[in-house]
C-alpha cells in the first residue's frame, strides 16, 4: 500500500503598509518646502491623522468596492425604463469620507490662501491608492467647481458651487464630464450632441460614448449649438448674449440629471462599459433627449470655458499617478523585508534593492514635479502668481499629466515583478495596480494629444522660456558637488532642440513632440531633486539616481538611425 502524501503548501507573508504619510518621504519634502513653519505644523498634523485612517478604513472599502461593481438596472418589476446603477455600500461610503475631509472643499474653502491647493493634493495622493478610484469623481466635481466659479452666473453658483463644495456628506454633489462622443474621444471638433433653444430652454440631443461618475448629480456637457429662430412677439425677449441667434457652434452646458424624486431627466442610459481597470467606478453610455441645460460662458466658447475644467483634471490625473507610485513603492519595499530567497531577505540581495533604488528616485522626482505645479495653480488661482508662473503652469499641467501617467504605469509593472508569480495573482491585489495604472495615460489626453498641447504653448504661447528661464535660476543655488553639470547639458540642448523645430513645418515640429516633453519633464524633475538635495541628504541620493538613469539627451534627428518623415512613415505602416 502506497504511502499517503501531505499536501504541500505554499506559504509566502504578505507584506503589511504603514501609515503612507509617515512613510512617503517625497511627499513630506515635497509639501514641506513650498509652506510656512505654521502651515506646515498644521498640514503634517492634519495629513497624519488622515493618513492614519488610510490602511485600517479606507483600504477595506476601496477593496469591497472593487468587488461590488456597479450594476446597471434598465427595467423595473413592471417593465418601466428605471435605469438605476446600482453602487456598493462601499462606493457611497468613500463618498461620505471624501466629503468629510474636504477632499473638494479644501480648495475653495481657501483657508491657507494658495497654499490650500498643497494641502488638498497631499491629502489626495494618501487617499487614492485606497480610494478604488473614487478620485475621479472628485476630479470631475472640482473641475466643475472650478468652471461655475469662474464662468458661472450667481444663480449658478448659489446653487451649484456650494453643493460641490460642502463637507456634509447628505448635501454635496459630485459632478460628471461629459466630452467623448462615439467619433472619438480628443478631437472634439466631431462633437454632434447639439442643443436647441425649445419652450424657453436649451435642449440636448444625442449620444455620450464614455462618461464617467454617471451617478453623480450633474454634469457639465460639451455640445453643438443649433441656430435658433428670434422669439416671437409673444415671448420676452432675453437680454443675455445666449440667447441670441448664433451659427452652429461648440457650447458647455451645466445639466442636473435628476428631478426631485430621483428619476433621470431626458436621460437614457444605455450600458456600462466593461473596463480594463477602475471597475468599482460607473461608466456608461448615454442618450440626451431633450435634457435641459443651462449655458456656461458663450456659444462657440465652449472649449475655452472647459479648459478651466481639464487643467484641474489633469493635475488630478497627475496626483494619482504618484499616489499610485508610492503605493506601488510601498509595496515593493514592505514585501522585500518579508520574504526570503537563497537564503536571505530579498531586501538584503544588492540586485534587488538596487533596483527598489531606481524606483525610489523616480517617484522622488515624479513627486516633486507635480507639487512644483500645485503650488503654481494655488498661486493662480489666488491670483498672486506672477506672469511668468502662469506661463509655467501653462506648459507644466499638460507636461507633468503626460510624464507622471507613463511613470505610473512602468511603476506599477516594476510592483508586479517585484512579487514574482503573487504580483500575477488577482486575489494578492496587486495585479489591478496595472489594470488602473493604464487608465492615466487615456483620461484627460493621450500621450501623442498633451505632447502637441505643449507645442500649442511652447509656439502659441511662449512657455518655454519663463520655464527654461526659472530651471537656469534654481541650477545657479544648486553646488557643483552635486551631478548638476548633466541637468545643465540636458536643457541647453532642449531649449536649442525647440529653437530649432519653432522654424521647422508643423508636421516635422510634431514628430518628436512626445520624445521631447518626456525628456523636458525629467529634466524638470531632475532640477527640483538637485534643488531639495541642497538641504536633504536622501534627496541627495535620489537625485544622483535619478540623473543617471535619465542620461544625457540626444535629439532624434541627431541619433544613429535618424530618419525622415517618409521612412518612419513606411517603418510604421508596412507589413511586416
Amino acid at each position: 500500500m502506497s504511502e499517503k502524501l501531505e499536501p504541500i503548501s505554499f506559504f509566502q507573508t504578505p507584506p503589511e503598509l504603514p501609515n503612507p504619510w509617515a512613510s512617503s518621504g517625497a511627499l513630506r519634502r515635497a509639501i514641506r518646502s513650498r509652506v510656512s513653519d505654521e502651515q506646515w505644523r498644521e498640514f503634517s498634523s492634519e495629513l497624519s491623522t488622515f493618513g492614519a485612517r488610510v490602511m485600517p478604513d479606507i483600504d477595506p472599502l476601496g477593496l469591497r468596492a472593487e468587488r461590488e461593481v456597479p450594476v446597471l438596472i434598465s427595467y423595473d418589476a413592471w417593465g418601466n425604463r428605471i435605469d438605476q446603477i446600482q453602487l456598493s455600500s462601499a462606493w457611497k461610503d468613500l463618498a461620505a469620507i471624501s466629503a468629510q475631509e474636504g477632499m473638494v472643499a479644501i480648495a475653495f474653502e481657501r483657508k491657507y490662501g494658495a497654499a490650500s491647493r498643497l494641502l488638498q493634493f497631499g491629502k489626495l495622493a494618501l487617499f487614492h491608492p485606497a480610494s478604488a478610484f473614487y478620485t475621479c469623481p472628485l476630479a470631475m466635481s472640482d473641475g466643475a467647481a472650478r468652471v461655475i466659479e469662474v464662468h458661472g452666473d450667481a444663480a449658478l453658483r448659489a446653487r451649484a458651487l456650494k453643493k460641490l463644495t460642502s463637507r456634509d456628506p447628505f448635501e454635496v454633489w459630485t459632478s460628471g464630464q461629459w466630452m467623448t462622443e462615439r467619433a472619438g474621444g480628443s478631437d472634439v471638433s466631431q462633437t454632434s450632441v447639439t442643443a436647441r433653444y425649445e419652450d424657453g430652454a436649451w435642449r440636448l440631443y444625442g449620444d455620450k460614448w464614455f462618461t464617467s461618475a454617471t451617478t453623480s448629480q450633474m454634469a457639465l456637457v460639451l455640445a453643438r449649438v443649433e441656430a435658433r429662430v428670434e422669439p416671437r412677439e409673444s415671448e420676452p425677449a432675453k437680454s443675455s448674449s445666449a440667447h441670441r441667434s448664433t451659427e452652429a457652434q461648440l457650447a458647455l452646458f451645466y445639466v442636473e440629471l435628476r428631478d426631485a424624486r430621483g428619476r433621470l431627466q431626458g436621460i437614457r442610459v444605455n450600458r456600462l462599459k466593461d473596463k480594463l481597470g477602475t471597475r468599482a467606478l460607473a461608466t456608461a453610455e448615454l442618450t440626451l433627449n431633450g435634457a435641459v441645460g443651462y449655458l456656461v460662458g458663450k456659444p462657440g466658447e465652449g472649449v475655452r470655458t472647459a479648459s478651466s475644467l481639464l487643467n484641474i483634471t489633469r493635475l488630478y490625473n497627475s496626483v494619482c499617478c504618484i499616489g499610485a507610485m508610492a503605493r506601488g513603492l510601498q509595496l515593493m519595499t514592505a514585501f522585500s523585508l518579508e520574504r526570503r530567497a537563497f537564503g536571505k531577505l530579498i531586501a538584503d540581495q544588492p540586485l534587488h534593492f538596487d533596483t527598489i533604488a531606481s524606483v525610489r528616485a523616480r517617484t522622488e522626482a515624479a513627486t516633486e514635479l507635480v507639487f512644483h505645479t500645485v503650488d503654481l495653480l494655488g498661486k493662480d488661482e489666488c491670483g498672486v502668481a506672477t506672469p511668468e508662473e502662469t506661463l509655467q503652469l501653462r506648459i507644466l499641467t499638460p507636461l507633468v499629466k503626460l510624464y507622471t501617467a507613463r511613470e505610473a504605469i512602468q511603476n506599477a509593472s516594476e510592483t508586479i515583478e517585484s512579487f514574482g508569480g503573487a504580483g500575477y495573482i488577482e486575489n494578492t491585489g496587486v495585479p489591478r495596480l496595472l489594470r488602473d495604472a493604464q487608465v492615466f495615460p487615456i483620461w484627460e489626453g493621450t500621450t501623442n494629444v498633451l505632447a502637441l498641447d505643449i507645442l500649442r504653448a511652447m509656439g502659441k504661447d511662449g512657455a518655454l522660456q519663463p520655464l527654461v528661464s526659472d530651471l537656469v535660476t534654481r541650477l545657479k543655488g544648486v553646488p557643483t558637488s552635486l551631478p548638476k553639470a548633466r541637468i545643465e547639458r540636458r536643457l541647453s540642448a532642449l531649449a536649442h532642440h525647440a529653437r530649432k523645430k519653432a522654424i521647422q513645418a508643423p508636421e516635422l515640429q510634431q514628430q518628436s513632440a512626445r520624445d521631447f516633453a518626456m525628456a523636458l519633464a525629467e529634466t524638470v524633475g531632475g532640477v527640483l531633486l538637485l534643488e531639495r538635495a541642497v538641504t536633504d541628504s536622501l534627496a541627495g541620493l535620489a537625485a544622483s539616481r535619478f540623473i543617471g538613469l535619465i542620461g544625457e539627451w540626444i535629439a532624434r534627428e541627431d541619433d544613429i538611425g535618424a530618419m525622415d518623415l517618409a521612412s518612419v512613415k513606411k517603418l510604421a505602416l508596412e507589413s511586416v
